[in-house]
C-alpha cells in the first residue's frame, strides 16, 4: 500500500508494515516536550496516576520559555515545580534561565530531533520539527503525562495534502510570507487533522529557517502536522547537530493525497494577516495606511538568526518612528550571541529598539510587550486572535521580520522596499 511521508514514519514507530488514514495506532515516541505552562499540568497528572519513573530521561525535554525569567510569583511556582521534577528524574534536557531558548527554536538547534523521528509536545506549535522531516505534533498535557511514563501515545493516522513548491522567493519574501499566503488560500481549517507535506523544486529556494517557520504554522491551517521532504539543505543543518542514527522517509510516488496544491514561489508577495485570524491575508502593497503602536520581531516562528539578519538589514542606519515601541527577541542564547557577534544588537539598539532575553512572553500577551486597548502591533508571531497579545480591543497584524522592521521605521504597515537602503 502506498503511503505518505507522515504515514511511513507512523507505521515504522507503530511496528506495522503499513497504515492508512483514519486508522488508530499506538506509536513509539522519540521525544516528549513540555514548557513552563504545560509541564506542571502534566506533572500533576503523572503523579496522580501513580507513575514513579519516566520511560527515558534522555527523551523528555522541558523548556522554561514562556514566563522566564519569572514574571511573577505564579510563574516562579510553575518553574519551581518543573525544576523539581527534572531533578527528581535526572532529565538530561531541562532548559532554564541561562540555557533556555524558545522551545521550538531550541530543540532543532540542540540536535534533539532528526529526520524520521516522532515527537509530541504539550504545545500546539510542536509541528515545527516537520521542517526536519520528522513527525511532530502538539498534544494535551494529559497525553504528555502518559507519554513521559510509557514512551508511547496513540494517533489517528492523518490523511494528507501535498503542497508542491516551484519557483523562487523574491527579494524580501520569506517563509513567513509563504505560509501566510497558503493559509490565506485554504483557511484556518483548510487542512483540519491532515498532514501538509511539502516537496518540489521550490524547496531549493527555502532555507531551513524558512521551513521551520512554515512547519510551525501548520496548526494555523488546522493541520495535524507539517512536514518537508528531506534534502541537502536539511542534511547540512542536521549533520552539524545530530550524532545518532536516523532514518529518512520519502512519500511513495503514488501516495494517497486528499488534495494537491501547486504553489509558485515567484508569485508570493510580502504578506500580512490582518486581525483576527491568520487566514485574513493581504499583500502589503494592497493595504491602505495603517498606523501602528508596536512591533515585535521574535517568537518560535521568527526568532532565528536569518530573522535577526533580515531585521538588521532594514534597521541599519535607520530609527524607529516616534511613538512606536520595537521589541526584538532572539529565540535562543546561541542566536543572541551570534547576533551580538555580527553587530545586530548594536544596530537594533541604535535604531531605538529594545532587545530581550529569549522568551515567548509577548506572543501570548504574557509579558515583555502586552498591548493596551486600541493599540495595534505588527508581530512576527503566529497568531492574531482577539486578545492574543493583550487587551481584547487590541489588534495584531502578522508579518515577516522584514515587513515588521520596515513598519517600525515608518510607523505604518510598510513594504521593506519603502525603507531599504540595499
Amino acid at each position: 500500500m502506498a503511503m505518505t511521508m507522515s504515514q511511513k514514519i507512523l507505521a515504522a514507530h507503530a511496528g506495522l508494515d503499513e497504515v492508512h488514514a483514519g486508522q488508530l495506532i499506538r506509536a513509539r515516541l522519540d521525544l516528549v516536550l513540555g514548557n513552563d505552562i504545560t509541564s506542571p499540568v502534566a506533572i500533576n497528572e503523572f503523579i496522580n496516576a501513580g507513575f514513579d519513573r519516566v520511560f527515558d530521561k534522555s527523551r523528555i525535554t522541558m523548556v522554561m520559555d514562556h514566563f522566564t525569567p519569572n514574571k511573577d510569583i505564579k510563574a516562579a511556582a510553575l518553574c519551581a515545580q518543573c525544576r523539581a521534577f527534572a531533578q527528581r528524574f535526572d532529565l538530561d534536557n531541562y532548559f532554564d534561565v541561562g540555557s533556555m531558548g524558545i522551545e521550538h527554536a531550541l530543540l532543532p538547534e540542540q540536535g534533539l530531533i532528526a529526520p524520521g523521528e516522532t515527537c509530541i509536545g504539550a504545545d500546539s506549535h510542536t509541528c515545527t520539527y516537520g521542517a526536519l522531516g520528522a513527525f511532530s505534533t502538539g498534544v494535551g498535557s494529559t497525553d504528555m503525562a502518559a507519554a513521559m511514563a510509557s514512551g508511547e501515545t496513540w494517533f489517528k493516522v492523518p490523511a494528507a495534502i501535498a503542497v508542491r513548491l516551484t519557483g523562487q522567493l523574491k527579494r524580501w519574501v520569506s517563509g513567513k510570507d509563504v505560509v501566510l499566503h497558503l493559509i490565506g488560500m485554504i483557511g484556518v481549517d483548510g487542512a483540519r487533522y491532515q498532514s501538509l507535506e511539502y516537496s518540489g523544486p521550490g524547496l531549493a529556494s527555502l532555507s531551513i529557517y524558512d521551513r521551520l517557520t512554515i512547519a510551525n504554522m501548520a496548526i494555523e491551517a488546522g493541520a495535524k502536522n507539517g512536514i518537508f521532504a528531506v534534502d541537502k539543505i536539511t542534511l547540512d543543518y542536521i549533520n552539524q547537530r545530530v550524532n545518532r542514527p536516523y532514518t529518512i522517509y520519502a512519500a511513495d510516488a503514488d501516495a494517497p493525497y486528499e488534495r494537491l496544491i501547486e504553489l509558485n514561489l515567484d508569485d508570493i508577495p510580502c504578506t500580512v494577516a490582518l486581525p483576527h485570524l491568520p487566514e485574513n491575508t493581504r499583500a502589503v502593497s494592497d493595504l491602505p495606511p495603517i498606523k501602528i503602536d508596536q512591533v515585535l520581531i521574535g517568537s518560535c516562528t521568527n526568532g532565528n538568526i536569518d530573522d535577526m539578519a533580515a531585521a538588521a538589514d532594514i534597521l541599519a542606519g535607520q530609527h524607529v518612528a516616534e511613538g512606536v515601541r520595537a521589541i526584538i527577541i532572539p529565540a535562543t542564547q546561541a542566536v543572541y550571541k551570534e547576533s551580538l557577534r555580527r553587530g545586530y544588537l548594536e544596530t537594533f539598539i541604535d535604531a531605538g529598539c529594545v532587545v530581550s532575553t529569549p522568551t515567548c512572553g509577548p506572543c501570548l500577551g504574557g509579558h515583555m510587550g502586552v498591548l493596551a486597548a486600541g493599540e495595534r502591533a505588527v508581530s512576527t508571531t503566529n497568531r492574531n486572535f482577539v486578545g492574543r497579545m493583550g487587551h481584547v480591543e487590541s489588534e495584531v497584524y502578522l508579518a515577516s521580520p522584514a515587513v515588521a522592521a520596515a513598519s517600525a521605521i515608518t510607523g505604518l504597515i510598510s513594504h521593506p522596499q519603502e525603507v531599504s537602503r540595499s
